[in-house]
């Protein structure tokens, strides 16, 4: 049995993984001197030619080893693989995810035409298998909330969870019209922090309450 320890050990996961992750993209952001911070995307922060990209490369791994174990966690707290349902699954998929997107680097900083070599190519696949990832973990997980007769506390958060959800899927959906368009890293950097601040407020509750859901 995992005790309450342990719960709030693998909880604070959740929340850090996020809030460095933000920290990463804010300051490689910033960083980039004659770039707008806000016309970058985050991947291209970690590009070759990027200032310092190991700065964002970490916050991808440290995303990616947090949201591993914080699904882990988040599985055990909600009464386990086949109680929780697959949301912490889909949790701890996007964590290995976020640690491959970090380490398959894109060529260059800024979007150029032309042929991309393979992790270029790589990366882009995983980035979008995490944004659907991040929108079907948000939704099933309100599912898995609004089915506990037993968990009221759990059950008043499905409602903005979905909403979560359904504002991750629009932006999602207006950015992949867009992906080239001046200030489309605005609206990267809202569509990842939407999900991102959603499970970081389920985890900052676990690190309060770690008992609730076993």
């Amino acid at each position: 049995m995992t005790g309450p320890r342990a719960v709030r050990a693998g909880a604070a996961a959740g929340v850090t993984g996020p809030a460095v992750f933000t920290a990463a993209w804010v300051v490689s952001s910033l960083r980039q001197t004659g770039h707008p911070a806000m016309d970058l995307q985050i991947s291209g922060l970690a590009a070759a030619d990027a200032r310092d990209p190991w700065i964002m490369i970490a916050g991808f791994v440290v995303l990616g080893g947090c949201g591993v174990a914080f699904g882990a966690t988040l599985r055990n707290a909600l009464g386990g693989r086949e109680l929780a349902g697959p949301a912490p699954r889909l949790i701890q998929g996007a964590g290995v995810l976020a640690i491959a997107a970090g380490l398959l680097r894109r060529d260059h900083m800024l979007l150029t035409p032309g042929g991309v070599s393979w992790h270029n190519h790589a990366h882009d696949a995983v980035s979008a298998v995490i944004y659907a990832d991040l929108v079907l973990a948000q939704a099933l997980l309100a599912g898995r909330f609004g089915r506990d007769e037993g968990e009221p506390g759990w059950r008043a958060w499905r409602p903005w969870l979905l909403a979560c959800a359904g504002v991750t899927a629009g932006l999602l959906a207006a950015f992949a019209t867009s992906t080239s368009a001046p200030r489309a890293g605005l609206l990267q950097r809202a569509i990842v922090t939407v999900p991102l601040a959603a499970l970081a407020t389920v985890a900052a509750r676990l690190v309060r309450t770690p008992g609730t859901g076993g």
